[in-house]
């Protein structure tokens, strides 16, 4: 596996973890113990999808990359909610070739 594709599996490791833990102070634990986990998650997907779009209207290609991965780890995020994995998404882009 090279490194642009192991950061999203480390990534999605670490989401894994924190559920399965449920570490004190984690964001990412929170949203998984909160009641309304899943709509956070939603919200957030919604609000960083607002702000990406905004940022590539703006030219704000540091934004557009800030913003952009704010969203990934969201998407991750749900990703683990619904028993999905990277390797689900990683597939469905596959078959798209």
């Amino acid at each position: 596996m090279d490194d642009e594709t192991a950061v999203f599996d480390e990534l999605f490791a670490t989401i894994k973890q924190r559920q399965n833990d449920l570490p004190e102070g984690s964001y990412t634990a929170s949203l998984f113990t909160h009641e309304k986990g899943e709509n956070e998650v939603l919200e957030k997907l919604g609000e960083e999808s607002t702000e990406l779009i905004l940022a590539a209207k703006d030219d704000d290609l540091e934004e557009l990359q800030y913003e952009s991965a704010d969203f990934v780890y969201h998407l991750l995020v749900l990703f683990a909610m619904k028993g999905l994995d990277v390797e689900d998404l990683r597939e469905e882009l596959e078959s798209r070739f």
